[in-house]
């Protein structure tokens, strides 16, 4: 019996020269989420996407001999063709030009109001969670005003009171409420973590709430916060093409998807590459950053974790 027990069976000691290997190599949290966020096709492409249109915007007024506001009466609604790639509008501008100039503006609103929203949020969301009790009720009763009024109310109000429909009071008036959804999201998050041990030691410690705020709480919903940029850029960006296109955006010279788009509208029937060009702009720009915010969803969840 002793025998056949010995044949079965292997007795499996330490070995002392494997004790000290690691199985995986160690990475971080953002190298763990980059792998995964590799993984996603779809994200990636989105990011390339994104990517070519940034660099376009940057670079594609310079591509062509035309500025963008240079008319020229002879060329007037042109179709595209190898010396107007994309036509020209009916002042006779080349759309080309126009249509990555106008990217400019539209980006630009999309990402400094995404950032100005989550900073804004993420501090007062911060000190809603933190404090707590009446100091909390009373904040976020102040957010749930500003979010019941809408926001085509306030661009209109910030109009009159600026005089102005340029870039600074389209970005207030986005904004001016826009950060109250953030709020909430970090709120939401802090009020989890708050409770957990290191923030406990932090406070016996005698670390100031501020600094647990800003050093603790919000650098640990940082993954949140930057998936939630992901989904505000499109929305500024659709905002503010919103509001171009009933005539409460961008004013001529200047230009952006939106006032490009309403101009178009008027020659759909006869010229539809004048309107097609800026609102593809805009559903690839919209769509990429929302599947590229999926993907970050994804990878920065430290649950999906293989």
């Amino acid at each position: 019996m002793t025998e056949m027990i010995d044949e079965r069976f292997k007795i499996i000691g330490c070995e002392d020269a494997n004790s000290e290997k690691i199985a995986r190599p160690t990475i971080t949290y953002w190298q763990d989420a980059w792998r995964r966020l590799k993984t996603n096709k779809t994200a990636m492409a989105a990011m390339i996407v994104l990517i070519v249109l940034i660099m376009m915007t940057v670079i594609g007024p310079t591509l062509t001999p035309y500025s963008s506001d240079q008319m020229i009466v002879e060329d007037r609604n042109k179709a595209p063709s190898a010396e107007h790639w994309f036509g020209t509008d009916e002042l006779g501008r080349d759309i080309f030009t126009r249509v990555w100039k106008g990217g400019r503006v539209s980006m630009l609103i999309g990402v400094l109001g995404a950032l100005v929203v989550s900073f804004i949020g993420c501090i007062y969301g911060g000190v809603c969670a933190y404090l707590g009790g009446n100091v909390d009720n009373i904040m976020m009763r102040i957010v749930e005003i500003l979010v019941s009024v809408p926001y085509l109310i306030v661009v209109i109000l910030i109009s009159l009171i600026t005089e102005s429909k340029g870039v600074g009071s389209i970005l207030i008036a986005l904004t001016i409420t826009g950060w109250c959804g953030t709020a909430r999201l970090v709120r939401g998050q802090i009020l989890q973590i708050k409770q957990q041990e290191f923030i406990m030691a932090a406070r016996a410690l005698g670390v100031s709430p501020w600094k647990i705020i800003t050093k603790h709480l919000i650098p640990n919903t940082i993954g949140t916060i930057i998936v939630s940029i992901t989904f505000d850029i499109p929305g500024f960006i659709f905002s503010e093409s919103f509001l171009s296109y009933i005539g409460l955006g961008v004013q001529s010279p200047n230009t952006s998807w939106g006032a490009m788009a309403s101009a178009a509208q008027q020659n759909l029937m006869f010229y539809p590459y004048q309107l097609f060009f800026p609102a593809l702009m805009i559903a690839l720009t919209m769509l990429s950053f929302t599947l590229l915010g999926d993907g970050l969803r994804d990878a920065l969840d430290p649950r999906l974790r293989q």
